[in-house]
Order: C-alpha cells, then sequence, then structure tokens
C-alpha cells in the first residue's frame, strides 16, 4: 500500500468498509496545494482492492496535475467504490458513501465517474454539501468532450498540419456519456470516425447519429487512422498493444491512458503525437470546479476552450526539448503546483 502511495505521491488515503450496506470505497487526497481535492466517484467492479487502490492513486494524481493546468482552484483526489458482485441497496450504499466524503470535512469533493451518474450524486447530496454533479448541477460530459474536440484540434495542427479537421479518420473507443458527443462534434467538423464499444445499442446510436463505420473492440487500437480516440476505461496503451498502433495522434477522454509511465517515451520514439489524459480530459474538471464555485457559462466555456492553448504550448515545448508531451505536461503541472498562487483562478 505504502509503495503505491509513495509512487503516487498520494497524501491522505482513507478507507470505509461498512457492511450493513456493502460499501467498500477508499477516497485518495493526492494534493491540495491549489484548494481541496476534486475528484469523480467511479463505480465498477475489480478484481481486488490491491486494483482498486492503485487506481484511486493513480487517478488521484492525475486529477491534481489537471487541476493545476487547468488553472482551477481545486487540488487532486478520487474516490472508488468497489461495486458489490451480489445484490446491493443503492440507495443505503451511496448514502454511506456521502457520510463518508462528509465526515472529510472538505478535504474532498465528489462528482460523477464511470459507473455514476447524477442519480447516485443525488442521493450522495442528502447526506454532504460536497459534491457536484448533481441533477441540479448538471452534466459534465458535453465539456469534457468539448475539451477533447479542442485538443484534437491542436494535436493535428501540430502533427498534420492544419487547423482543418475535414477528412481526418477518428478511431473513437467508446461512444458513452463523453464519446458520443464527440464523436458528433468531429463528425459536424468533417473528420470521419469510426466507432467501437462493446454496448450494442451505443454503436447503433452512433452509427444514426454521426459514425462513418464500425470496428471490433479488439481492433480499435491499431486502425489504420490519423487520431485514436481511447474515451473508455483506463490503459488503454499498454504493453500488450503499443507496438500494433497505427495512428499519427492518440488523442481522448480516457484516464490514465498510458498503462505505465514509460509508454509516453516509446509513443514519442514512434513519432505519434501523444495530448496527455489530463490535460486533453480537464473540461469536466473544469465545469465542476467553476459550478461549484458559481461561475457562470460563458467563462466556463472560455476556460475550456483553454485547453487549445495549453496543448499548443505542451506540444511545441515537446518539440523544443525532445521529450514526450506526458513528461512536458507534468513538468509543467508540477511547477504549478510549487506556486498556487500565481496560477489558480
Amino acid at each position: 500500500m505504502f509503495d503505491v502511495l509513495d509512487h503516487c505521491q498520494v497524501n491522505e488515503l482513507h478507507v470505509r468498509d461498512d457492511a450493513d450496506s456493502g460499501l467498500k470505497a477508499i477516497i485518495a487526497i493526492h494534493n491540495t496545494q491549489l484548494g481541496p481535492a476534486l475528484g469523480g466517484c467511479r463505480f465498477i467492479q475489480y478484481d481486488s482492492a490491491d486494483t482498486a487502490l492503485e487506481d484511486a492513486a493513480r487517478l488521484a494524481r492525475g486529477m491534481s496535475y489537471k487541476a493545476a493546468l487547468a488553472g482551477v482552484p481545486q487540488g487532486g483526489g478520487k474516490a472508488v467504490i468497489m461495486k458489490p458482485a451480489g445484490h446491493f441497496d443503492p440507495v443505503a450504499l451511496f448514502s454511506e458513501f456521502g457520510r463518508f466524503v462528509q465526515s472529510l470535512q472538505g478535504r474532498y469533493i465528489t462528482a460523477i465517474d464511470s459507473g455514476t451518474s447524477a442519480t447516485e450524486m443525488d442521493i450522495i447530496a442528502k447526506h454532504t454539501s460536497y459534491v457536484t454533479s448533481t441533477s441540479t448541477a448538471g452534466n459534465p460530459s458535453p465539456y469534457t468532450a468539448r475539451g477533447v474536440f479542442e485538443g484534437i484540434r491542436a494535436a493535428v495542427k501540430h502533427k498534420l498540419g492544419s487547423n482543418d479537421l475535414n477528412g481526418v479518420r477518428v478511431a473513437l473507443q467508446g461512444v458513452g456519456n463523453v464519446g458520443f458527443v464527440l464523436g458528433k462534434l468531429l463528425d459536424r467538423a468533417g473528420a470521419e470516425v469510426f466507432v467501437s464499444d462493446v454496448n450494442r445499442v451505443a454503436i447503433d446510436e452512433a452509427m444514426k447519429s454521426f459514425a462513418s463505420g464500425v470496428i471490433a473492440p479488439d481492433k480499435i487500437a491499431s486502425a489504420d487512422c490519423d487520431v485514436f480516440a481511447p474515451c473508455g476505461l483506463s490503459k488503454p496503451i499498454n504493453d500488450d498493444n503499443i507496438d500494433h498502433l497505427r495512428c499519427r495522434i492518440v488523442a481522448g477522454s480516457a484516464n490514465v491512458q498510458l498503462a505505465h509511465h514509460e509508454l509516453g517515451q516509446t509513443l514519442h520514439e514512434r513519432g505519434i503525437l501523444y495530448a496527455p489524459d489530463y490535460v486533453i480530459n480537464a473540461g469536466g474538471l473544469i465545469y465542476a470546479s467553476l459550478n461549484y464555485h458559481g461561475h457562470d457559462a460563458g467563462e466556463i466555456h472560455d476556460k475550456v476552450q483553454g485547453i487549445y492553448q495549453t496543448l499548443d504550448q505542451i506540444f511545441g515545448e515537446s518539440e523544443q526539448d525532445n521529450m514526450p508531451p506526458s513528461e512536458i505536461a507534468d513538468r509543467l503541472a508540477q511547477q504549478r503546483l510549487q506556486k498556487p498562487l500565481e496560477h489558480a483562478a
């Protein structure tokens, strides 16, 4: 456990195991230098508690870096709930999780993530005020999608030399809340979008709305395309598939896209431009944070649009220093975490 926390530089780990509700939850707080930790609540089945812990720790670190580069007054945290294999009462489980969040007295603010929605946030909100993404607060997914779209534009400019997405071939892995909206934005901009998802209903809806074709889930990472856009669960790029990538750009909404940090160097050496995940997918965090603090829609929109400029800077420094964009992003985030008052907005 301490090895994982040391590796991810997580400052706090909170665990709640409640037999009555079936709640087995971990909240990892990486850094509160910029403000209270803000991060989603992931609710999926895990093979083991060790896997859940590693997920929470890595995602919390990503949220700290994401907040730092997005320029919002939040630290980084993440909650994971191990989804029970058998029957459970969701109201009891998420009520207990709300009490868990409340017990931290504002050091962590929760939001939606994989496996949770406004429905669960509404239950949590009955037991704590430290929650966003409720049915009254609005859905952050469209803002995440808009930020990824802006990031793809920045990547295409650097790698393909054009601000125009017309005819750009995108392999979109996952057409859930974010992926579906992203697909529509890309289609509207003239891109050819090929989709993959294990959910057949989602695929059918994508084909009706924007998709040019379907690729099998086990083939999507190796599709011949300009942009591979992973928009599903963590670690879509790993040792098993990295040598089979046939894209020129990796830019998507998934968290923790690289199974381990060294893969950023591998992508760089292969000439594949990688948009660091916690930079390109920051739109949802920007919305959740600024909405929580009472900013208006115009301010939120402008901040999300700024993801283009942030990635433009990262890609420029990557080329200048001959370093992977993932390392450049980490360097910038660490610098900003050392000077919080200068960059938080």
